[in-house]
């Protein structure tokens, strides 16, 4: 009982003030994420209240929801030119990495994630096995000028920390989803994201939200001790 009443929710920490989310679906109607206009303000409302200051945007791009950028961009001005709040809305795309990328990869048809001289591309892999050629595909990434920024690594069921660590060596970097601490994704990948946030592999930290209940439920969940409050502050 002492452990449990040790514990401290996410949203109790200030964590998320002056917050940036690196990773969201709240860009509406675009795919899995949030479905339409209203819903979209109402994240960024709750977002108000707990002090979030920037927010990107990451509609998945993949061949089973192929968002054309010129759409992305059309769809982003709409929200933009909606909401009148203090966040600062950027976008970029989650890609997953499949054949549909390659082609984009090849037409230099990307949306970048970061600094404008960053050229990171937030991507992501199947949570259960690799595409083929997963480090071909990331030299490919590097050696057209790009950056990989690995969406939520401690959710891939089929990496160990081998596959970690060799990813780091190729200039991958990490954003984890701040909700994997909370156990929505399972003990693994909550136990991953604390092995990371010990050995300094997060580059950066998201949400990956898709509904904004569901979100509220996990950071309302009992989690963070003193210990992971400390290393969270990176």
């Amino acid at each position: 009982m002492w452990l449990f009443r040790s514990k401290t929710a996410l949203e109790d920490i200030d964590l998320f003030k002056g917050f940036t989310d690196w990773h969201s679906h709240i860009l509406p109607g675009v795919d899995d994420g949030i479905p339409d206009m209203e819903s979209a303000l109402g994240v960024l409302e709750r977002y108000e209240q707990l002090g979030v200051r920037a927010v990107w945007l990451t509609p998945h791009v993949m061949e089973d929801i192929p968002n054309a950028t010129i759409e992305l961009q059309q769809r982003f001005d709409e929200l933009s030119s909606t909401y009148a709040g203090p966040l600062k809305l950027n976008l970029a795309a989650e890609y997953m990495l499949d054949n549909g990328f390659k082609e984009r990869l090849s037409n230099d048809d990307l949306l970048c994630i970061g600094p404008p001289d960053s050229r990171m591309l937030l991507v992501e892999t199947s949570y259960f096995s690799p595409p083929m050629d997963l480090y071909g595909i990331v030299e490919r990434i590097r050696e057209n000028g790009y950056q990989p920024l690995l969406a939520h690594p401690e959710r891939y069921l089929y990496m160990d920390n081998s596959d970690y660590e060799r990813l780091l060596s190729m200039g991958v970097q990490f954003q984890c989803n701040i909700t994997s601490l909370t156990g929505v994704y399972g003990n693994d990948a909550c136990q991953k994201f604390l092995t990371f946030l010990a050995n300094g592999w997060i580059k950066v930290l998201g949400t990956d939200i898709h509904r904004l209940g569901s979100f509220n439920h996990a950071i309302a969940r009992k989690c963070i001790s003193g210990k992971h409050r400390k290393l969270l502050n990176f």
